[in-house]
């Protein structure tokens, strides 16, 4: 036992920012006792260390950075993916990135930095892409999309509130889709003009799915901006590939999104 005085001197030392060997050392006593005297001293002010919660705006009520999720939505509709292996504790989202689009791989870590902010993202190496990944036990309120099985396999439908978000910040969701199953490429043709045959080349973008519900989900969203589409005839493997050629709606499109970087 030691009398009050020196733990409160040990105490006025710790606050003051001296370590606990230190604090030990001039005291002359145990750093084992110095130790436990600041765990409580921690304790006592609610300053304990410790593992910080998941955010979440439905459980706690946390604030939601709104273009910043419509973004990050898109991506994880597109190339993302929730999965929650027995040996974890918690869930992990991850979105797959191709490693040809570094720009793309920092946008996507932003997000989710600024979705979930007191979480830290990883990049976790595929052959020729990563998967930029971090863990939540919340995940499934920010993407009740999440399901047993493939995402072409289960009906996928935007809960009102999400709906809410991407009518408000449309191009964001867009963006998000384009940077996961999506492209701008520059398609090119010739034409016989006086005799002479010259290549013309025109710029278009294409949006890849097999959901027709999320293919439904990118479709409407382009009404809604007033981009003008063509969907293709579903492949054999049931993806449907939606082409935007307009030269006004490949304008929109560039000024909101533009290619891949």
């Amino acid at each position: 036992m030691y009398d009050r005085s020196v733990r409160e001197q040990a105490v006025f030392l710790l606050r003051s920012g001296v370590g606990t060997a230190e604090t030990a050392r001039r005291l002359a006593i145990p750093r084992g006792t110095v130790s436990w005297w600041k765990h409580q001293d921690l304790a006592k002010r609610g300053e304990l260390p410790g593992r910080k919660r998941s955010p979440c705006m439905h459980c706690y009520g946390d604030d939601l950075n709104h273009p910043a999720y419509s973004y990050l939505l898109g991506l994880y509709l597109g190339d993302g993916h929730i999965s929650h292996p027995k040996q974890h504790r918690t869930s992990s989202l991850f979105i797959t990135c191709d490693d040809k689009w570094p720009g793309i791989m920092d946008a996507v870590e932003a997000a989710i930095r600024q979705v979930l902010p007191t979480l830290t993202p990883c990049r976790v190496r595929r052959p020729g892409a990563h998967n930029v990944k971090v863990y939540s036990s919340h995940l499934a309120c920010y993407f009740p999309q999440h399901g047993p099985g493939k995402k072409h396999e289960r009906t996928i439908a935007l809960a009102p509130w999400q709906q809410e978000i991407v009518d408000a910040h449309p191009w964001e969701f867009l963006r998000g889709l384009i940077h996961s199953d999506g492209c701008r490429i520059t398609n090119w043709t010739t034409r016989t003009v006086s005799g002479v045959k010259k290549r013309y080349e025109y710029p278009r973008y294409f949006f890849t799915n097999t959901s027709t519900d999320i293919i439904g989900l990118f479709t409407a969203t382009l009404d809604a901006v007033g981009v003008a589409w063509k969907a293709s005839i579903p492949r054999p493997t049931g993806q449907v590939n939606i082409s935007i050629a307009r030269n006004d709606s490949v304008a929109l499109m560039d000024a909101h999104i533009g290619p891949k970087y």
